[in-house]
């Protein structure tokens, strides 16, 4: 195992103030992602599409298999519009993600940003909201697996799961099974090794893109304009309370930046498969929840479950083709639950590595060079979140998350091009300062249409967050303990 040195925690003669926004050099982040400057350990083992295949495959599923049936009713057939603005406000943020990760291609993604530009303060509450982003994110997601299992057990089999067994209590259930066999599976594939299970990922991502374009086909027999009208009947603040739920589903963009230090060439890799990614979830998207909204009256969709496949058997009067699409999004919530639970460890491993959690989440296996200690923690905690806590809130919890970690990134581009011209770049963000500032602006717009009471379990989370980093993280921190990677002197943006 490779792990962290532990070094005597002494107390600090360092003010406060300074202590909090002390900022990480890029040189160190990149040093430590080589095993230069920390413990390293992770392999560059993964090329482009596995990449984009990384993006897509946390990104494709995440939503369009099971969001519809909470986003619809709140917008109408405009949900494609809901969509279209979700994918707006990510497309702004991918291109800064793309600079950022093409500056500073190291594990733990908007945290490792924070960390380099904003500094330590910062970055640990970043960190919380990609725990909250991927955490909830994976659970919400598992949530789910079992609906289409339990379709494809009826159209097959002629049986399904009772309810108290696969759903989540609040949702008809006591315990969520089906969501805590998939997490098991999950953990056991990731431990064995991230190359394995990227390639496991890019064949189920090939499998969804299929699935996704058979519902597109067969719906648009089916598809009838007036289905369409009224198109906005809860008005343009639907869109956008729509738009907000929706959003977790462009977790992808950010995961794809958690495998930093495991993918070859990563300065021309991250960016290209960002924007790939982008391209190819958006179009998807679109094109799926257009038919959907056109083949079956909007208000069906409240609390339809397996919705997708069940307008398939609607429209063919047939079970196959519903049983191949159950079938294919079973696979699919597969992929996007490996991904996520991926992209979470990476994270943590991150914050371990830099002293802000304990230095086990560090630890790497030699055998397969993944985390294994970290996997297991992350894959317990997701594991009991959906056995037991219902959909709504863990999807409008991860929105939140994600919005907040992307509005950081944005800034995070402004900050850096100020302090660091000169560092190398493998894109940059196309109308710069507009850009960056136009994501911040919807990342907020999007932030104002969530429901109140999940920001009042943010705030918990946070709460929860600064006792710990006050208890832990300020005394433990490697720019704290060490001198071989001094804290840069805060100014304001020179």
């Amino acid at each position: 195992m490779h792990s962290p040195g532990k070094e005597p925690v002494v107390p600090s003669t360092t003010p406060l103030a300074q202590r909090l926004l002390r900022r990480k050099p890029v040189e160190t982040l990149i040093a430590e992602s080589t095993g230069n400057g920390g413990p390293g350990g992770l392999r560059r083992t993964i090329g482009l599409w596995q990449l984009s295949a990384i993006g897509i495959g946390a990104t494709v599923g995440t939503g369009i298999f099971f969001v519809l049936s909470s986003a619809v009713p709140e917008a109408g057939p405009a949900v494609v519009l809901s969509f279209v603005l979700a994918a707006v406000t990510a497309g702004l943020t991918a291109l800064c993600y793309a600079e950022l990760a093409s500056a500073i291609p190291v594990s733990g993604s908007s945290y490792s940003y924070a960390y380099a530009t904003l500094g330590e303060a910062t970055a640990y509450v970043v960190g919380v909201c990609l725990l909250l982003e991927y955490g909830v994110s994976a659970s919400a997601i598992a949530v789910s697996w079992g609906q289409y299992l339990n379709k494809f057990c009826e159209l097959a089999f002629g049986f399904t799961i009772p309810a108290w067994l696969a759903q989540p209590p609040g949702d008809g259930g006591v315990f969520n099974l089906p969501a805590v066999v998939l997490v098991a599976l999950v953990c056991l594939l990731l431990v064995r090794g991230v190359s394995e299970s990227a390639k496991v990922n890019a064949a189920m991502v090939a499998i969804k893109i299929v699935v996704l374009g058979l519902f597109v086909a067969v719906g648009l027999t089916g598809f009838h304009s007036g289905n369409l009208h009224d198109f906005m009947p809860l008005g343009i603040g639907g869109v956008g309370t729509a738009a907000s739920g929706i959003f977790f589903s462009f977790i992808g963009l950010d995961a794809v930046s958690t495998a930093g230090e495991e993918v070859r060439d990563p300065r021309r890799t991250l960016p290209r498969a960002i924007i790939i990614s982008l391209v190819v979830v958006t179009l998807l998207y679109v094109a799926v929840a257009l038919v959907a909204v056109g083949a079956q009256p909007w208000q069906k969709f409240d609390g339809q479950e397996a919705g997708l496949a069940q307008i398939l058997q609607d429209l063919t009067g047939q079970t196959w083709p519903a049983l191949i699409f159950a079938l294919g999004a079973i696979v699919s919530i597969f992929s996007v639950t490996l991904v996520v639970i991926y992209g979470q460890t990476r994270i943590l491993y991150s914050m371990g590595r830099d002293g802000m959690l304990p230095p086990r989440f560090a630890q790497v296996s030699a055998r397969t060079g993944t985390p294994v200690w970290n996997t297991l923690v992350v894959s317990l905690a997701v594991a009991l979140l959906a056995a037991f806590v219902p959909l709504d809130i863990l999807t409008d919890l991860t929105s939140l998350g994600t919005l907040c970690a992307f509005a950081v990134v944005s800034v995070g581009v402004i900050v850096l091009r100020r302090r660091s011209p000169e560092l190398r770049r493998g894109f940059k963000v196309p109308g710069y300062p507009v850009t960056p500032l136009l994501s911040v602006g919807f990342c907020v717009y999007l932030i104002r249409g969530l429901h109140p009471l999940t920001f009042v379990f943010f705030g918990i989370a946070l709460l929860i967050a600064a006792a710990a980093y006050f208890g832990y993280g300020i005394r433990h921190s490697r720019l704290e303990l060490t001198s071989s990677a001094p804290a840069v002197p805060e100014r304001a943006f020179d």
